[in-house]
């Protein structure tokens, strides 16, 4: 029985997304692979920001691979648990500094 609305076998299923439209699916897993290449920043950088990325747009099955793929690069607890706090001060401070579009709103609604 599911306990959840994401299965977490369904992220062994990723690569299935090709299946219903072959050359987006292959265009997207060609940038894909390419974005996760060493290059100005390494294999273990990017897997740390994509664990961050991964709670901040709230991703189950991405935060699951990405924490497994930052343990086998030597990521540690302390350095995944320091790149989430990362990402919610910078979704906090995103929600909060729209608060000044609110204030412009009111400002304008109040003259």
């Amino acid at each position: 029985m599911q306990k959840t609305y994401y299965d977490p076998k369904d992220l062994k299923k990723f690569g299935k997304i090709s299946e219903w439209n072959e050359q987006l699916g292959e265009k997207f897993f060609d940038y894909y692979g390419k974005v996760f290449e060493e290059g100005a920043l390494t294999a273990r950088e990017k897997s740390l920001i994509a664990l961050a990325v991964s709670h901040a747009v709230q991703c189950p099955y991405c935060i699951d691979a990405y924490t497994g793929d930052g343990l086998q690069r030597g990521i540690t607890k302390e350095e995944m648990m320091e790149a989430v706090h990362v990402a919610g001060a910078i979704r906090g401070g995103a929600t909060l500094v729209h608060g000044v579009q609110m204030m412009n709103k009111v400002n304008k609604l109040e003259m």
